[in-house]
């Protein structure tokens, strides 16, 4: 059987998970330098709050200021990445960010 002649019509969740540099800077400049868990100044990461095949396009509210890396026992991104608790946590800061541009004060 032949390859199909048309190309993939949905992003993979690689490309829909891509933070560009828009929102990295935008992140940035919401956190002021610091983690958005912690306040630490050191080994700023640009962390997904929810998993990346959950997105259509990862937007500034997607996305945190976390110190790392993910790999390192101990860091904020490995605790949200890693933990049933981190996990919740950065889905109610996603929300509270989605909250905020909406312009809802509930």
């Amino acid at each position: 059987m032949p390859k199909p002649a048309h190309k993939r019509s949905k992003k993979t969740a690689k490309e829909r998970g891509r933070i560009t540099a828009e929102v990295y800077t935008d992140a940035l400049d919401r956190s002021q330098g610091y983690c958005e868990r912690c306040g630490s100044p050191i080994g700023l990461q640009c962390a997904h709050l929810v998993r990346r095949w959950k997105l259509d396009e990862t937007t500034v509210n997607d996305v945190a200021m976390l110190c790392g890396p993910s790999v390192n026992t101990g860091t904020c991104h490995n605790w949200v990445d890693y933990t049933e608790e981190g996990r919740h946590w950065a889905e109610q800061l996603r929300e509270q960010f989605w909250q905020k541009e909406r312009g809802d004060t509930t």
